[in-house]
């Protein structure tokens, strides 16, 4: 089951765009039981997130909490914040649409709740994780 939230007056995805992209990552991931919420944050809230959670300073685009799979069959169970101002600036940064961030988002704040991670540094973008991201965009389109 997947819940979107938005604090935030116009995120730029609808919420059954944003449950198809948990969806389908879901299945790809092969995990058929599943309680994911997605909640769209301004500016603050996520700062403060990044802050208390992860000892950063600052807002990021996307936050993920995964309660992880204690076995095969386990549910995946996780939280994702996303902050659509954040993903603003990036998509004017990389020249795409707002809503194709935001997607990528979602997909990858899903990966991370199925237990999948990536180096933070320059090297993210090469990572097996990000490659499967595209995948699935790809699939998506």
């Amino acid at each position: 089951m997947t819940q979107v939230s938005s604090t935030v007056r116009r995120p730029g995805i609808s919420q059954a765009r944003v449950k198809q992209l948990v969806e389908a990552t879901l299945r790809g991931e092969r995990i058929q039981n599943a309680l994911i919420s997605v909640a769209f944050v301004g500016r603050a809230a996520i700062s403060k997130l990044n802050r208390n959670y992860l000892r950063h300073k600052g807002s990021t685009d996307v936050i993920s909490f995964g309660m992880g799979r204690a076995a095969p069959g386990m549910p995946a169970v996780g939280d994702i914040y996303i902050c659509p101002d954040v993903a603003r600036m990036n998509a004017k940064r990389n020249r795409i649409a707002v809503s194709e961030e935001l997607a990528r988002l979602v997909v990858h704040g899903t990966l991370h709740v199925a237990g999948h991670d990536h180096p933070d540094d320059e090297t993210r973008t090469r990572s097996p994780m990000w490659k499967r991201q595209e995948r699935i965009l790809a699939s998506r389109d």
